[in-house]
């Protein structure tokens, strides 16, 4: 160990100080010793400085040492690592980006292409949906006018067939009323002239 004249001259006082100082009492209360030294702290002390100085610069050699041989270089290749990694990751984004991309516009192609099919394929159905229906209109049409003029004629013929009979019983009724009120028989051909008149 390196021991400056100085550093020498402070000790030999310190052993001294020491050696006056044996058999003072000292209490809690700070009663002082006969002989309390110079009273300043020693890294204080300019007597001090020039070891502190050379410690100093023994430490401070020693730590570039370290920092330039040891760990400058890890932290370099660390940093060139992280850099090279970093890049890397930057290449791999962009190339997942640019396919994405290609993928997101194929996509949007390809929804294009499958809205104008369904918009084809919903115009076809409805136009033969459409066709279908005037189809069916069209035969339920002719079916009801069949049937109209079906039933139009049986109306027709029970229509007839009611007058016929109306007349019937209108000469039965009335050859029995004048038969009730009158009390002479008459015969169908007056009756029935008589209600063709009736109705003329």
């Amino acid at each position: 160990m390196f021991v400056t004249t100085a550093y020498a001259l402070s000790a030999t006082a310190a052993t001294e100080a020491a050696a006056t100082a044996e058999g003072a009492t000292q209490t809690e209360m700070g009663v002082p010793a006969e002989n309390k030294g110079s009273g300043v702290f020693p890294p204080f002390d300019p007597t001090h400085f020039p070891s502190q100085i050379i410690w100093l610069a023994i430490t401070f050699g020693f730590f570039y040492y370290m920092v330039a041989r040891h760990i400058s270089p890890r932290l370099a290749s660390i940093i060139e690592t992280r850099e090279s990694r970093i890049a890397a990751d930057l290449a791999e984004a962009n190339r997942m980006k640019s396919e994405a991309d290609a993928a997101v516009a194929k996509y949007e192609q390809e929804l294009s292409e499958a809205r104008a099919k369904s918009a084809a394929i919903a115009a076809e159905a409805r136009d033969k949906v459409k066709a279908e229906a005037d189809a069916e209109r069209n035969r339920l049409e002719a079916d009801l006018a069949a049937k109209i003029s079906a039933a139009e004629a049986s109306i027709g013929e029970i229509k007839t067939k009611a007058l016929a009979e109306v007349a019937t019983v209108a000469e039965d009724a009335a050859g029995e009323i004048v038969a009730q009120l009158t009390g002479v028989k008459v015969t169908k051909t007056d009756v029935k002239s008589a209600v063709t008149a009736a109705k003329g």
